[in-house]
C-alpha cells in the first residue's frame, strides 16, 4: 500500500503528482497487466531473449555511428 504524507501548507496537485510518481515506480499497474493471463514460463523466457537479442542489434548499430 502506498503512503504519501502531506506537508503542511503543500499543494494538493503536487502531493497527488508524487504519488502518480511513486505508483509508477513501484510498477504496480505493470504487475496487475502481467497476471491478468498467464503465461508459461518458456514463451516467457523467449520473450526475454528477444529483447536481448533486439537491444544487442541496436547497440551495435547506434553505436558505430
Amino acid at each position: 500500500m502506498l503512503k504519501i504524507e502531506v506537508k503542511d501548507g503543500e499543494n494538493i496537485d503536487r502531493a497527488i503528482k508524487r504519488y502518480k510518481r511513486k505508483y509508477r515506480n513501484v510498477k504496480q499497474l505493470q504487475e496487475i497487466r502481467e497476471r491478468k493471463h498467464y503465461i508459461k514460463k518458456s514463451t516467457k523466457r523467449r520473450e526475454q531473449i528477444k529483447k536481448a537479442q533486439y537491444k544487442e542489434q541496436y547497440i551495435r548499430e547506434h553505436s558505430e555511428l
